[in-house]
């Protein structure tokens, strides 16, 4: 590179490289640095290094006019590499700017990534002088400027809010009618959006699209980090599902969702990063301040591990906090996003180590005019002490409740003793979720998520099937609260697949109907199987994508239905909780349980552990203000065991017609008849309609 740059002292914000039209500038953050230089790269990777002239605090920044967007640039960083002392630099590793808006690529798999020598004696106490640069994806300068027109986050709220978890590449790369498969610009083609919106789903919810690395374990056994949750870049769209390498893609993208209705909601993982332990490698945030960024043991050699990875980010440092909510921010007005789904966010929350529902990035968010406005989903754990928060984080914040999942796979497995566990989840989880305001919607119901059996998996599995993975069936967890019917995976026998439709369809049925915001996998509306496989992190192949080709258009349509009827049903998603108080209107309780003979549940009832049939008449909510009630009921009924005879809610006026029926191919509308009969192992839906007008 033969050009010559001159370097002015420039400003020390934005963070990040900034086009201004005359130039770029450049700021950085280090704590404890003593030298900061910047490396800029031409298309053939010649470098010229400049040291960034100023400090400001702990930033450095500087300009050089005359740079375009299209630049790229790395940084290299000098200071005491002194592991027991928490500092890590070394200037031959080539770092990412955490603030790049687009990466050239991604890590590759070498060992002059490790800051020591891979393999000394004295391990990662050791130091490698080996330059990293050309196995190192660089920073792109943007011009993050995108004809968005009349485009913006959608605000759709939760009680009309139905989530569908996807995988950018895993969704559209078994579809060989999509142009681009892979990338965003295929997750927004025509097929993936018309069936998007035929299914009925409001909101799709992105695994991680961060740009993130390969375990390096991982490509030693020639696989991937599919699902990506080894984030390193929290500004970078993943390089590898932009088919042209520029970012405007993944805007067009979320145009194209929020045309058809459809909110984007993105998983973020920004509770470690993809820098691992003391030995992983040396990719951004440990070259530029490991001691600033990571939360350190008490041997500061070491890392505390609260999220099971290797590290987690130091919420506790503003600049490590600034760095999240600079992100979040700008997913949110750069990119247009409408939400985030948090992972492992108990890491979040932890100050000092120990978990605060109050802690600095929680406040931070609740104030912030940008971000307390889009939605906000906890998953509500780590692998630390005290790290299970189901139920604990504060409004406006959702939180994935593993607690639906598990008692509803429970109960429809044959488990005993659940009628109780299942009615408090068909209620929304009261218990867990109804306290400090916050509304019904708080829990995020789920039967399946990427993590675990899919549904389809989860009638016919009893044991999970992770050879593929390459670590024995170690890997993934045992507790899958599945059932494989009598023989374990695929059946031709009719009564075995007539069976497992049926689970299918009364985990739908039960998700769908319960009060809650309601989260479905992408795939499990077509069948789809994982072959066994409750871990598929690193399967980046047609067993982790989603088969269309084997699509179930029965099922698929039983879906549809289902939805569409919670959608006709404000009584099934309503904000305000259902605790079976007499309403001002009428004196009728909000939420009535009974037994099939149509009397109150006893005590004696809820604690017989054989029961397997619970009914539940559902009011708009006591206290529910008069400009938001609606007349009418819902009357709903969870069978598990034989067919029975279900007595019907007496009724002033009016008729209750049965809308839903899991027992059925069709979508029913017929007048309900006390009693009336309820099939098997079966879910049924009736609707209080009023009496015809006279005339």
């Amino acid at each position: 590179m033969t050009q010559r740059f001159a370097m002015t002292a420039g400003q020390p914000t934005p963070l990040g490289a900034s086009f201004d039209g005359a130039g770029v500038n450049f700021a950085v953050f280090s704590h404890h640095a003593d030298r900061v230089v910047l490396c800029l790269f031409d298309d053939r990777n010649r470098e010229v290094r400049m040291d960034l002239p100023e400090r400001d605090g702990h930033v450095w920044h500087g300009h050089i006019a005359g740079l375009r967007p299209g630049q790229r640039y790395g940084f290299r960083v000098h200071g005491p590499y002194k592991p027991s002392e928490g500092h890590r630099f070394n200037p031959n590793k080539l770092l990412i700017d955490p603030y790049a808006k687009r990466l050239t690529g991604r890590p590759a798999a070498h060992d002059a990534l490790f800051g020591y020598r891979a393999g000394h004696a004295e391990a990662d106490l050791s130091f490698d002088r080996r330059d990293s640069a050309q196995h190192m994806p660089k920073s792109v300068v943007v011009d993050p400027s995108f004809a968005w027109g009349a485009d913006r986050p959608l605000h759709r709220p939760l009680s009309e809010t139905v989530i569908y978890e996807a995988h950018v590449k895993g969704l559209t790369a078994g579809r060989p009618d999509i142009a681009h498969r892979g990338s965003y610009l295929a997750m927004a083609s025509d097929p993936v959006l018309d069936h998007l919106t035929g299914l009925g789903v409001t909101a799709v919810e992105l695994l991680p699209v961060h740009a993130f690395a390969d375990d390096r374990f991982l490509t030693d056994k020639g696989l991937t980090n599919y699902w990506g949750y080894m984030s390193y870049g929290f500004f970078a769209p993943e390089p590898r599902y932009l088919r042209d390498g520029d970012i405007s893609e993944f805007q067009q993208m979320v145009a194209r969702f929020h045309t058809a209705g459809i909110e984007v909601i993105l998983d973020v993982v920004y509770n470690h990063t993809a820098e691992g332990n003391q030995l992983g490698p040396t990719l951004s945030f440990r070259g530029l301040d490991n001691a600033a960024y990571y939360r350190l043991a008490d041997d500061s050699r070491y890392y505390v591990n609260d999220a099971g990875t290797g590290n987690v980010l130091n919420l506790d440092n503003p600049f490590a906090l600034r760095l999240v909510m600079d992100s979040l921010r700008y997913w949110v007005q750069v990119m247009h996003v409408d939400g985030f789904r948090f992972d492992l966010a108990s890491v979040l929350g932890r100050t000092r180590g120990v978990f605060d529902r109050d802690a600095p990035l929680f406040r931070a968010i609740r104030q912030d005019p940008v971000l307390n406005r889009v939605k906000l989903i906890a998953e509500p754990w780590d692998i630390g002490e005290g790290g299970y928060q189901l139920g604990a984080y504060p409004a406006p914040f959702a939180e994935w409740n593993d607690r639906f999942r598990d008692q509803v796979r429970g109960f429809w497995r044959g488990d005993p003793g659940l009628i109780g566990k299942l009615a408090k989840r068909v209620a929304g989880s009261a218990a867990r979720f109804d306290h400090d305001g916050r509304p019904a919607t708080s829990s995020v119901n789920f039967v399946a998520a990427h993590d675990g059996f899919t549904l389809m998996d989860t009638v016919s599995y009893a044991d999970k099937h992770n050879q593929a993975n390459g670590e024995e069936n170690r890997d993934g967890h045992n507790h899958n609260l599945s059932d494989n019917m009598g023989v374990e995976g695929a059946s031709d026998d009719p009564a075995i697949r007539a069976r497992r439709d049926r689970r299918r369809r009364n985990l739908i049925a039960t998700l769908l109907l319960s009060q809650g915001t309601p989260m479905l996998l992408a795939g499990d509306e077509l069948g789809n199987s994982q072959g066994g496989n409750n871990n598929a992190y690193a399967q980046d192949n047609p067993m982790g994508w989603v088969d269309w080709d084997g699509a179930d258009p029965a099922f698929l349509a039983f879906v549809r239905r289902a939805i569409a009827f919670r959608a006709s049903q404000p009584i099934l998603r309503q904000k305000r909780f259902l605790h079976s108080q007499p309403r001002e209107q009428d004196g009728l309780p909000d939420l009535f349980w009974r037994r099939a003979d149509g009397q109150p549940m006893t005590p004696e009832d809820w604690n017989d552990p054989d029961r397997r049939l619970l009914t539940a008449e559902m009011r708009m909510a006591s206290g529910t203000p008069g400009y938001a009630a609606l007349p009418g009921a819902v009357f709903l009924v969870f069978n598990n065991g034989p067919e029975a005879q279900v007595v019907l809610p007496e009724v002033a006026q009016g008729q209750w017609r049965r809308r839903l029926d899991s027992a059925r191919d069709d979508s029913p509308d017929v007048a309900g008849q006390s009693p009336e009969t309820i099939a098997a192992e079966s879910v049924a839906a009736f609707v209080l309609v009023p009496p015809a007008a006279p005339g």
